[in-house]
Order: structure tokens, then C-alpha cells, then sequence
């Protein structure tokens, strides 16, 4: 089914509520300037609840934000081959960066009073 929405989500085999949320996100992506209240009584009525739009909202608004950051800086996403290559020495250490040191400001010395 996923890809039957990347291909068309007008067409794709989903619920009434989702193909109205879809709907809803593209023209807030591509034509933010014409959303009004009635397209979100729209996706209302389809029987979306409210947090379930606004969370859909800001789902958009921050994948869309953080793709025209990347696109306008020219961020370079490696092929998904380098990050197969990477997959095993990044699980085995949890993602999780080790030692780094603290700014100096933010030290707190082993002999201080609270």
C-alpha cells in the first residue's frame, strides 16, 4: 500500500480520512497561502479529529522545513550503500557519542559546595 501513495495517494487503497489528510498536507506544502478553515472542516468531516490534523500539521511542517534547510544548504545524503556499510559499527555503539568533553562553564568541580 505504501507505495501505491508514493505513486498516488488519489488513488492508493486508504481510508476516506487519510486520502482527506493527504490532501490537506499538499496543499498546506504546496500552497500554504490558500489554506483556509473550511479545507480543515473538510478533513473534519471526513472524520479526522482535531489532534489527529494538528499533529499531522506539524509532522509536515517540520519535514518540510528540515528538507528546504537541507536542500538550501545542499546537504549531500549518502547513498543508501554507505549506510549499510555503517550499520554495524553505529549499533554496535548505540549511536551514542562517547567521552566528549564539556565546555568549560559547564565543568563542575569535584571539590565545590553546592
Amino acid at each position: 500500500m505504501t507505495q501505491a501513495v508514493f505513486r498516488d495517494w488519489r488513488t492508493a487503497p486508504v481510508s476516506e480520512n487519510l486520502r482527506a489528510t493527504l490532501g490537506f498536507l499538499e496543499k498546506l506544502t504546496f500552497h500554504p497561502g490558500e489554506i483556509t478553515q473550511a479545507d480543515a472542516d473538510e478533513v473534519r468531516a471526513a472524520g479526522v479529529r482535531n489532534d489527529a490534523l494538528v499533529d499531522a500539521i506539524h509532522i509536515a511542517a517540520l519535514f518540510n522545513m528540515i528538507v528546504r534547510v537541507a536542500d538550501s544548504l545542499a546537504f549531500d545524503v549518502p547513498p543508501y550503500e554507505s549506510f549499510r556499510a555503517r550499520a554495524e559499527s553505529m549499533l554496535s555503539s548505540g549511536y551514542a557519542l562517547a567521552d566528549l568533553p564539556l565546555p568549560a562553564d559547564d565543568r563542575v568541580e569535584e571539590n565545590a559546595e553546592p
